[in-house]
């Protein structure tokens, strides 16, 4: 018997490792930088899977301690142990360029040190640079690359720019910031990040639905009766006035994670699990997605009032530090949503996202359809089959369904089979930027939204946004520790329906 000597390089169960390459970091002195991206590195250096001349290279405005720096958010925030040999590893290839990102001398030094690692380190020209920068500072930052020839690789080698959401506030300001970036690196080398999309539980929906006989033929209107995506958080908003005041929960979850979601949960089976193969599906979708009516009855927005909340009282959104007091933020958006295709036609699909909810919890709910005819007598205690995808925390999936009570009664009542994450593999789960990270290194963007999406979720999320500002008194207020204001019970009241309490 003959062994194939190409099988280890075809082998998909290898995992892949990053070829020479660096990434630039603006805003690594930052709060993303330090708690999501730097660990992340580590990480992915722990696991084997950079090669040993990776390099970072840090943007900063004023000059650090940069190695320190990244070692305190090593040790802080790394998921896996902390070796002193990856560490050394890492931290060999940490260096700092200090400058305005509005000054053109800047870049050029920058220019010249990376031509200096190549022939150091041996990174071969391959550079991703990593906004993680307020999106103001996008077309800056592009077009000092542009003017310090950075953006364009040569002799084969590679360069690519990762943008951290908001992408922009409303489609017209997409719109502008998506120019300015593609007219600076094609589309094909701009990778937008979405974590939600790196999580191992997102990315399972794929293959809950396609990989499996039992749920893809009653994956439709003809079974299912709506579906909830909710993202909820017990948090305030912290130290991110400045960020989210004018932006709000709707801009900054329901536009980019429940959207996405959505196109996961509701897109048609791609031919491969390619890039291109998946986002026409995802595209497909967002563009046949719309309010499942009007505005007026099928969206609502609101603030977190004062109150308490575990054991502690807590300040309203209006009393937070930095925040004004007449500020119309919303803290809580939902709408009902309809996918306009023959698989999904009066499929209300219902998204919720907000603050100081009742508690952390990311989960997908397709609810199927009562039997059109039960032969019991006591059915009291049956409810609605569904299908929970819990994408955080405690990962995995649970299938309620109607069982009989021991006894010699036939009585039912709903029970769970449960599958999790954490029980079912012994493997190590990578976080989502480890995932990210390293499609950006492999140019892999299977993972990654690209403009026609984001266009498609803005053009839904603006007809909410222009109603809601047409209508200041549409906005509502809820208690801490609540699952949100009357409201967005009424929203579903309408169609029969009530919210899952997680």
């Amino acid at each position: 018997m003959t062994t194939n000597p190409l099988r280890a390089l075809t082998d998909r169960r290898l995992q892949r490792i990053a070829g020479p390459c660096g990434i630039v970091l603006f805003g690594i002195t930052g709060d993303l930088a330090k708690r999501k991206i730097l660990p992340a590195l580590y990480d992915l250096t722990n696991r084997g899977l950079l090669p040993p001349s990776f390099s970072i290279v840090g943007v900063a405005r004023r000059d650090i301690d940069v190695r320190s720096a990244v070692e305190q958010s090593v040790r802080e925030g790394a998921k896996t142990p902390v070796s002193d040999t990856a560490l050394k590893q890492l931290l060999d290839g940490v260096s700092l360029i200090v400058g305005g990102y509005d000054d053109p001398e800047m870049y050029r030094a920058l220019a010249q040190h990376l031509r200096g690692l190549d022939e150091t380190r041996g990174t071969g020209g391959n550079f991703a640079f990593y906004l993680s920068i307020p999106p103001r500072l996008f077309p800056v930052v592009t077009e000092g690359l542009a003017g310090a020839d950075l953006n364009r690789g040569e002799n084969g080698s590679w360069r690519r720019v990762v943008i951290e959401k908001p992408f922009g506030r409303d489609l017209a300001s997409a719109r502008e910031l998506d120019e300015t970036v593609r007219a600076v690196f094609p589309e094909s080398s701009v990778f937008r990040i979405d974590h939600y999309l790196g999580k191992e539980t997102v990315q399972n929906i794929m293959a809950l639905r396609f990989a499996n006989e039992l749920y893809e033929p009653i994956w439709n209107s003809a079974h299912v009766d709506h579906v909830q995506i909710t993202m909820a958080e017990d948090i305030g908003i912290g130290s991110r006035a400045g960020y989210y005041d004018g932006i709000g929960a709707t801009r900054d979850v329901i536009q980019n994670h429940l959207l996405q979601l959505l196109a996961l949960t509701a897109m048609e089976e791609p031919v491969a699990f390619t890039a291109d193969a998946v986002r026409a599906e995802k595209e497909k979708v967002l563009k046949a997605t719309h309010l499942f009516g009007p505005a007026e009855t099928n969206s609502v927005r609101a603030q977190y009032a004062g109150g308490w909340q575990g054991g502690e009282r807590v300040k309203a959104y209006r009393e937070e530090d930095g925040i004004p007091a007449d500020s119309i933020t919303d803290t809580y958006g939902a709408m009902a949503l309809g996918v306009e295709t023959r698989r999904w036609a009066g499929v209300p699909f219902y998204l919720r996202t907000g603050k100081r909810l009742g508690r952390r919890v990311s989960e997908i709910a397709i609810v199927f359809k009562r039997p059109p005819f039960l032969p019991f007598d006591d059915i009291s205690g049956l409810g609605q089959n569904t299908l929970v995808i819990r994408v955080q925390p405690n990962e995995g999936t649970t299938f309620k369904f109607g069982s009989k009570v021991p006894g010699s009664e036939m009585r039912l009542r709903d029970v769970t089979m449960d599958f999790a994450y954490g029980h079912a593999f012994t493997e190590y789960t990578p976080e989502a930027y480890e995932r990210l990270i390293l499609d950006v290194l492999l140019g892999e963007p299977p993972l990654f939204p690209q403009w026609r999406e984001v266009e498609e979720s803005w053009r839904i999320i603006d007809q909410v946004e222009n109603y809601w500002e047409s209508a200041p008194e549409t906005l509502e207020t809820y208690h801490p520790g609540t699952w949100g204001p009357a409201g967005a019970d009424a929203m579903l009241a309408a169609n029969g329906h009530v919210w899952r309490r997680p």
